[in-house]
């Protein structure tokens, strides 16, 4: 748990991803040697903050962003919510501005009409806030701020291991509306004629959705995928005997909802472990199902052609 726990710490609310993107070059160059396949990367110039892999002949590829919700400070001290963050008066934020690193108190009104950080000093306006990390792990859980989607993340540098062809891609914004996926779906078709997607991202534990009972397959969410390749994955999922659970939502989206609104012929399907706590500063996920995500996602890379 040692590499998700300091993805879960760096800061990398929408928008401002750099320190994710310089971590995960850097993990990249440290880690490829070991892997089955050295991949090609793809970044910088045209890229953005995002971050592609290009391993081997890919014909499949997965998203995972790298952004977390957040605060942007106003005037006063005074913030405006970064995607929706769930949080409550008491929170601990922190980011840093012209004059220093910041550690401040997210306070709410009443009626959740307004928010604001209660801090010595006034902090520059733009300045983004994220919460403090605060990393624990049990025998069956581990919990953080984050977990969605620095486990996404987690989940395809694991899968980095041993995937011998696909395309991996790091994309941002997605918390706040998505921006990136749309463009590096068309480079991965333009270059690669990709045209099939899994979205590497974390779910909602519902009344339909447990802990510890495996990762979610999403049947929809505000996004509808074509049903004939969810069905294709279902019966592979069944057939690989890695536990999992299957969900419908009428809400939330995913870098999967930005692919189906591009003009290519993608298929996509949102697969990830589920939180309690979503959004909030203490988002919790259940071991096992970290282990079923990572192991459906290798049987999918190698067996969904």
């Amino acid at each position: 748990m040692q590499l998700l726990q300091e993805l879960c710490s760096i800061h990398a609310p929408s928008g401002n991803e750099e320190l994710m993107t310089n971590f995960i070059l850097q993990y990249i160059e440290e880690n490829k040697h070991s892997w089955q396949v050295k991949p090609k990367v793809y970044s910088g110039e045209g890229f953005q903050n995002c971050v592609v892999l290009v391993f081997g002949k890919p014909t499949l590829s997965v998203y995972a962003h790298m952004d977390s919700i957040g605060y942007t400070v106003r005037y006063k001290n005074q913030l405006v919510r970064i995607g929706s963050p769930h949080g409550k008066s008491g929170d601990v934020l922190t980011g840093e501005d012209k004059d220093g690193k910041i550690e401040c108190i997210l306070v709410i009104d009443k009626d959740d009409s307004r928010q604001f950080c209660k801090y010595h000093r006034e902090i520059q306006r733009g300045t983004d806030l994220v919460y403090k990390s605060k990393f624990t792990e049990t025998k069956d859980y581990v919990q953080s701020c984050y977990m969605d989607n620095r486990l996404g993340m987690y989940n395809v540098l694991r899968l980095c291991e041993t995937l011998e062809n696909g395309a991996v891609v790091f994309s941002c914004w997605e918390e706040h509306g998505g921006g990136s996926a749309g463009y590096l779906a068309k480079f991965l078709f333009d270059k690669y004629h990709i045209t099939k997607a899994l979205i590497s991202d974390i779910t909602w534990i519902t009344e339909g959705v447990h802990h510890g009972k495996g990762v979610v397959i999403s049947l929809r969410d505000t996004g509808i995928p074509r049903r004939k390749f969810i069905d294709k994955i279902i019966s592979l999922a069944e057939r690989s005997k890695v536990p999992f659970q299957l969900e419908v939502e009428g809400s939330g989206g995913s870098d999967g909802t930005e692919l189906q609104k591009t003009p290519l012929p993608i298929d996509w399907c949102f697969i990830g472990a589920a939180e309690s706590n979503v959004h909030a500063s203490n988002e919790k996920v259940h071991k096992k199902d970290i282990d079923s995500m990572l192991d459906l996602y290798k049987y999918l890379f190698a067996h969904l052609h």
